[in-house]
C-alpha cells in the first residue's frame, strides 16, 4: 500500500524551531546582530526547582500572629563607618536615567523609601529626584564613568563598582541616540542623538591588585563612611568573590544570567554567563574559606520574582537580594492595558523588550517627554512598595513555617531540589533522598 495512504502530521526540529529560523531569515535581510533588553528567555534552573521543608514533627514552627520573624540587613559592617541598615533584605538594582526615565527613577526612590530599602543610581549619574526621593541610594561606579564626580560619590549612601552584569559578563553597556536627550547628552558629557557604547572594562585597573587601590581612593574621597560594593556577573562566582573580598569590598553583589539589562546583543544575553541558582553556592564557599561569610555581606539578583525566591537566596547564603525588572513591571512595566500600542511596536505586553529604542508605551524605558509623562511616580511608587512589602511578607511566612525568627536563619537544611540539575548547582538533597549530585553517595 502506497505511503501516502497513511499520513503523517509534520514534524518541527527542536533544533531549528520558529524563533531559530526567523533570527535566521533577520540576520540574512539586515547583516547585523539582534539588540534587546530584558534578560534571558531560555530556561534554566531556577528557584522554583527548590522547595522548603516546613516544619512537622521534628522542627517546630513560629506563630505568624505571636512569635517576631525579623527582616532586617545591615550592609557594608567590613571597613565602613556607615553600615546601610535596611528593613528588608530586598534592594533595588542599578538602572540609569537614560535607560529609564525621570518619573521611573523617583518611583524606584519613592517605593525603596516607603519599604524602608535601597535604590540604585545604574550609569550616567545621580539624578536630583533620585536623590532626593531614595532615603538610602547606592552609586555605580562604572567603566563610563558617566556622571562621576567627587561630590555625589560624598552624597551616596554607598559605592558599587561593577566589574560585570549577568546579561552580559564581559560586555560593556549600550544607549542608543534616540534615549540620548539633551539632559542625558548634559549629565554624561556626550554628544546629543549619537550612539553611545560604554567600556567593558574600568580604565584605572587590570586585576584585583590595582583595583584595591582605587577602593583605597574612593574610601579616602568619602571619608571612609560609605561601604563600598563590589558587583560582578555570573560566571566564575568562587574565584571572582574571594578577590573582591581581597580587594577590599565591604559586600560582595552577585547577578546571575537572568539578571536584565537595558539593551545588549542577544548572543550575550542567552549563550553567556551561569543561571543564579548555579552562582550563590560557589560564592557562599569562597567567602567561608575565607572566613568572611557574614563579615562581607551578600548580595544576589537575577530573576528574583516572588518572596520565595528571596527567602531561597537566603537560605542558600546570601544576605540580600537585588530586583531590577520586576521592579520595572511593579511600576507598571509591559502593562497589558498599553496592548494596543505594544501591538502597534510589533510586540505584546509580557514580550517587550525593545528598551533600547525609547519608545515604551508605559513610559518607563523612554526620554520621549509625552511617553514619559503617562509614569505618575506617585502612584508607581507606591505600587513598587506594596510589591516589595508582599515579597517580604511571603518571605517571612516561610522562615517562621521553617522554625525562624529571622529570614538570615533560614539554612540549606532547609531546602530539597526537584532535578538533579538544581541539586548539583543549589547543593542540596534531591527531593526524596540525601544525595547531592557530586558531593554524597545514594
Amino acid at each position: 500500500m502506497s505511503q501516502n495512504n497513511h499520513p503523517t502530521t509534520p514534524r518541527k526540529s527542536a533544533t531549528f524551531d520558529d524563533y531559530t529560523m526567523s533570527e535566521i531569515r533577520r540576520a540574512a535581510a539586515t547583516g547585523i546582530y539582534d539588540i534587546r533588553g530584558g534578560g534571558t528567555k531560555r530556561k534554566v534552573p531556577h528557584f522554583d526547582d527548590l522547595l522548603f521543608l516546613g516544619a512537622s514533627m521534628s522542627r517546630y514552627p513560629l506563630e505568624g500572629y505571636r512569635e517576631k520573624c525579623s527582616t532586617e540587613v545591615v550592609l557594608g559592617t567590613r571597613f565602613a563607618k556607615k553600615p546601610i541598615t535596611l528593613k528588608i533584605p530586598i534592594t533595588i538594582a542599578g538602572m540609569s536615567f537614560g535607560s529609564l526615565s525621570g518619573p521611573a527613577k523617583e518611583a524606584l526612590g519613592r517605593g525603596a523609601t516607603l519599604a524602608g530599602t535601597s535604590t540604585t543610581t545604574g550609569d550616567g549619574g545621580m539624578t536630583e529626584e533620585e536623590r532626593g526621593h531614595s532615603e538610602t541610594l547606592v552609586y555605580q561606579y562604572l567603566p563610563s564613568r558617566y556622571g562621576m564626580n567627587p561630590r555625589d560619590l560624598r552624597r551616596a549612601d554607598a559605592i558599587e563598582i561593577v566589574i560585570g552584569q549577568g546579561a552580559k559578563p564581559g560586555g560593556g553597556g549600550m544607549l542608543l541616540g534616540q534615549k540620548i536627550s539633551d539632559r542625558v547628552a548634559e549629565m554624561r558629557t556626550l554628544p546629543k542623538g549619537i550612539d553611545q557604547r560604554s567600556a567593558c572594562r574600568h580604565p584605572d585597573w587590570t586585576g584585583p591588585d590595582d583595583l584595591e587601590i582605587k577602593i583605597l581612593e574612593l574610601r579616602e574621597i568619602t571619608g571612609w563612611e560609605k561601604p563600598i560594593y563590589i558587583k560582578v556577573g555570573g560566571a566564575r562566582p568562587y574565584y571572582d568573590t574571594a578577590l573582591a573580598v581581597k580587594a577590599g569590598a565591604d559586600v560582595v553583589v552577585l547577578d546571575g544570567m537572568q539578571g536584565g539589562t537595558a539593551a545588549t546583543q542577544e548572543v550575550f544575553i542567552e549563550h553567556v554567563g551561569m543561571p543564579t541558582l548555579a552562582c550563590i553556592r560557589p560564592a557562599v564557599q569562597a567567602l567561608q574559606d575565607l572566613g568572611m561569610h557574614r563579615k562581607v555581606q551578600l548580595v544576589v539578583s537575577g530573576g528574583i520574582r516572588n518572596g520565595a525566591d528571596v527567602a531561597k537566596a537566603l537560605a542558600l547564603g546570601a544576605d540580600a537580594v537585588s530586583i531590577g525588572t520586576a521592579a520595572l513591571v511593579a511600576l507598571g512595566d509591559n502593562d497589558p492595558k498599553w496592548e494596543a500600542e505594544y501591538q502597534a511596536l510589533g510586540t505584546t505586553a509580557g514580550s517587550y523588550d525593545d528598551w533600547h529604542e525609547g519608545r515604551d508605551p508605559a513610559g518607563i524605558t523612554t526620554q520621549d517627554p509625552e511617553l514619559a509623562s503617562r509614569l505618575d511616580p506617585v502612584l508607581a511608587g507606591r505600587r513598587l512598595a506594596n510589591y516589595l512589602k508582599v515579597m517580604t511578607l511571603e518571605a517571612q511566612t516561610i522562615a517562621r513555617a521553617c522554625g525562624k525568627s529571622h529570614v538570615h536563619n533560614l539554612e540549606p537544611e532547609d531546602l530539597v531540589a526537584l532535578t538533579i540539575e538544581a541539586s548539583a548547582m543549589a547543593g542540596v538533597p534531591l527531593a526524596g533522598t540525601s544525595w547531592i549530585p557530586g558531593k554524597t553517595g545514594f
